[in-house]
């Protein structure tokens, strides 16, 4: 099973039931992924809901990713906004991350190396943290279940929970050229990166985070959050049916 997809709790809603529960154990904690289909699903909150951002075992859950064999990961998460030109509901694919601080919500360093391990080395990104290839699979995924995804890719910042930003934090980030933010989505791309697997992200903005923009009544709201979670079930069904392993684009410098 080559590929895998992680959910946040915004959209785990009919894949539940769908999948089987599989009980992987790592050298950093237990970890439960679901078989569906040709790929796995994790649930990165727990199923049910069970860890707040700051209590995702990240590392466990990269380490059972890699032991199952992922060779290409999608990662989701729900957004905040912070351009005013960008569309509210809507699936976007991210083209970069700002992480401004390689760090786990625990203060630790965001590596599946925390302590002297055979085998550890520096993430080289010469790509990047998203794979241009899977990217352009997941466009081509995406055209042929008729929920085609805009050609402007967004650029995301990751601040750790469980609290939401000031306003004057959004609008710092705003005026660096952040565009969407959320507390989880970068530490799963840095640690899938550093096992060799291949990642990308699809977001959907929920909600405005700076002032601005287009505004939605209520009416329109419903609506476009039904089509937005429709559009990225699809989306996501489809790479678990059909998407394939990419080459990795960066490299793991290690001495010796």
């Amino acid at each position: 099973m080559p590929v895998a997809v992680i959910l946040g709790s915004a959209f785990s809603q009919g894949l539940e039931q769908a999948a089987e529960p599989v009980v992987c154990l790592t050298p950093f904690g237990e970890v439960t992924l679901h078989r569906a289909e040709r790929g796995w699903v994790l649930f990165r909150h727990g199923l049910p809901h069970r860890w707040l951002p700051n209590q995702i075992p990240y590392r466990a859950q990269a380490w059972a990713l890699h032991a199952q064999g992922v060779e290409a990961l999608l990662v989701t998460s729900s957004v905040g906004v912070l351009n005013p030109y960008l569309p509210l509901f809507m699936p976007m694919l991210v083209s970069d991350v700002v992480m401004l601080e390689n760090r786990l919500p625990d203060g630790s360093a965001c590596t599946m190396f925390p302590t002297p391990t055979e085998g550890q080395g520096h993430l080289v990104l010469e790509e990047g943290l998203l794979s241009g290839a899977l990217k352009a699979q997941l466009r081509a995924l995406a055209d042929d279940e008729g929920v085609p995804l805009p050609q402007r890719e967004v650029v995301f910042s990751y601040a750790q929970g469980p609290r939401t930003k000031t306003a004057a934090e959004n609008a710092l980030l705003a005026r660096q050229g952040m565009e969407v933010n959320s507390m989880t989505l970068a530490p799963e791309l840095v640690l899938a990166n550093e096992l060799g697997i291949p990642a990308a992200a699809l977001v959907v903005g929920h909600k405005r985070s700076v002032p601005g923009g287009p505004t939605l009544s209520d009416a329109d709201i419903a609506g476009s959050l039904e089509r937005s979670n429709a559009a990225m079930s699809r989306i996501v069904r489809a790479f678990l049916a059909r998407g394939a392993p990419v080459p990795f684009g960066n490299r793991l410098y290690r001495f010796g």
